[in-house]
């Protein structure tokens, strides 16, 4: 019976980074798929864990249910704090379309079920992939199983400090948000310090006419030249999001 408790909380657990996760938790993946993959997740992880730990069964089903929450919710936080990442890299998106002038035009993602904007459909992609080619879900997974050395099953310890830590997570979506958008933003912004100057030079000439589609050859251009560079700037984000991930879990150790 503890070894039936035992591995239903690792189970638990391992589902929590199919909620939300980048890759794991898209929408566009079966659910029957990531609950088969949560299982296999299991099976490899549960010996480990239980020659590591001993789970002591609870005495009522309302504890066993506590522990079933706690165990999902180190998982989901996981998935959450690397979504994190991926949170910024849409509010870019958001920047840099409302900046360009796609803000009205918004596409379907199927990996999250929302619309999200043009550019920050194709930077949420590209982040993807790139997520996928240099095996940053293996370090998904592998933060997976360091969490079962740092926070052992029920043994999850509430601090502030956790609070705290989180809300610095959060907070830097803005700022990274803005590091990524800042060179299409800059180049849209000089774009309408010159269009001012041209309106007040030349009044017959119809400012509006010219500057939204010189809003969009400049956006693009400007994003096929950053593009090379945002790509190598995924991985100082994708580093600072395994760390913050350790840094979360380290936090809810005992």
């Amino acid at each position: 019976m503890i070894f039936i408790a035992a591995f239903l909380l690792v189970l638990t657990r391992s589902s929590g980074i199919f909620l939300i996760s980048p890759f794991f938790g898209s929408m566009n993946i079966p659910i029957m798929f990531r609950a088969l993959a949560s299982v296999s997740f299991t099976l490899v992880i549960f010996p480990l864990v239980d020659a590591a730990t001993y789970v002591e069964f609870p005495s009522t089903m309302l504890m066993f249910l506590g522990m079933i929450l706690e165990e999902l919710f180190i998982g989901w936080i996981i998935g959450l704090v690397a979504f994190i990442s991926f949170a910024a890299i849409n509010l870019a998106g958001k920047v840099m379309d409302m900046q360009v002038g796609f803000a009205i035009v918004n596409v379907m993602d199927p990996t999250s079920g929302q619309q999200i904007p043009l550019i920050g459909s194709f930077l949420y992609n590209l982040a993807v992939m790139t997520l996928l080619i240099t095996n940053g879900h293996h370090m998904i997974i592998a933060a997976l199983v360091e969490s079962f050395r740092e926070i052992p099953l029920w043994s999850m310890q509430w601090n502030e400090t956790f609070v705290n830590l989180f809300v610095d997570f959060t907070s830097g979506i803005f700022t990274t948000g803005m590091k990524i958008a800042m060179p299409v933003t800059f180049a849209i912004l000089m774009v309408n310090v010159g269009m001012g100057i041209l309106a007040r030079t030349m009044p017959q000439m119809n400012i509006f006419v010219v500057g939204i589609p010189m809003h969009i050859i400049v956006g693009i251009f400007m994003l096929s030249v950053v593009v090379p560079f945002y790509i190598m700037f995924l991985d100082v984000v994708f580093d600072a999001m395994y760390g913050n991930i350790s840094l979360a879990v380290k936090t809810l150790a005992p």
